[in-house]
């Protein structure tokens, strides 16, 4: 059976017997499907294939957007702040490594870097898509010349910031000398550039942890695919509710159409009861109302034909 069936079968049984799954089974199960549902969970698997992703394989970059592109602008404008002013209220401290010509020379590249955030707001805007693929397909143009350039530089300034991560930590972390209580600024503006980075550097690892560690276990134990679920958009409460729906006697009594629909939902195998809820899809098959509206909260589609409820 489907994991997604098993899921949902359980969830069913609760609904009417109370014991068919433990409280902390079911609460685990229930995190899971809305885990898998969520658009941060969506975000990082689209992450994760990207980074991971070939050479060859066209697939848009998940941080080309205009609020992601928003939010990297905010946090280099307060960096090149928080860096000058710390640099200016600091010129008395006389550390013993040249801690300033560090700072100075990151908050360059983060000078640097407002341009390449503009680019890639500029091709965003233009609907172009900057992917390496798809500037090899690009004729020999101005406009391919200039973004190829782009490209070039985002990947020289993306090393120039490896190396000088390694130089902060080799100067910062040197035991033979306590530039700490020379620098008290200095030192914890440095740490704390140096730890911000450490973080993005360590996110891809984390970040395959994650997806490739904790997930699988997770949907071992529960029965449910997250990763399979996480792939499909779940209809919205405004959607599900245009669904007819009523109860299932009124169905069988009233409507000789629905006479040849089998007696039981096929989502938690149970039959259907007098006077109880049901709801009808666009392709014309039946489930509890309960069940279905779970699922289709997962993937809009119906469980058995698989098409769409917007078609």
């Amino acid at each position: 059976m489907n994991p997604r069936y098993h899921v949902m079968s359980h969830l069913g049984e609760d609904n009417n017997n109370g014991t068919a799954r433990s409280p902390p089974a079911v609460f685990l199960a229930r995190t899971a499907v809305r885990i898998s549902r969520a658009r941060w969970f969506s975000f990082l698997r689209r992450v994760f294939r990207y980074q991971n992703g070939s050479r060859s394989d066209v697939m848009s970059n998940p941080f080309n957007s205009k609020s992601w592109i928003l939010l990297e602008f905010i946090v280099l404008i307060v960096q090149i702040v928080v860096i000058t002013l710390v640099i200016v209220i600091s010129h008395s401290e006389k550390p013993i490594w040249p801690l300033r010509i560090w700072i100075a020379g990151y908050n360059l590249g983060n000078l640097l870097s407002l341009p390449l955030l503009y680019w890639r707001y500029h091709c965003l805007s233009r609907g172009g898509d900057i992917s390496d693929t798809e500037q090899q397909r690009r004729n020999n143009t101005e406009e391919s010349r200039s973004a190829h350039m782009m490209n070039k530089s985002r990947t020289l300034l993306e090393l120039f910031f490896a190396i000088w991560f390694v130089m902060g930590n080799v100067w910062i972390f040197d035991t033979r000398y306590r530039s700490f209580t020379r620098a008290p600024r200095l030192h914890s503006l440095c740490i704390s550039l140096l730890a911000w980075n450490a973080i993005g550097y360590s996110f891809p690892f984390l970040l395959f942890i994650l997806l490739c560690c904790f997930v699988p276990l997770l949907s071992r134990a529960v029965g449910f695919n997250m990763n399979s679920a996480s792939e499909g958009r779940g209809a919205s409460d405004d959607q599900i509710s245009h669904l007819p729906q009523w109860r299932y006697k009124d169905v069988e009594a009233n409507n000789v159409q629905h006479s040849h629909q089998n007696s039981e939902c096929c989502i938690c195998l149970a039959k259907y009861i007098d006077k109880e809820e049901v709801r009808q899809l666009p392709c014309l098959h039946l489930f509890h109302q309960r069940c279905v509206d779970q699922w289709l909260r997962i993937i809009s589609s119906c469980p058995l034909c698989k098409q769409d409820i917007d078609k």
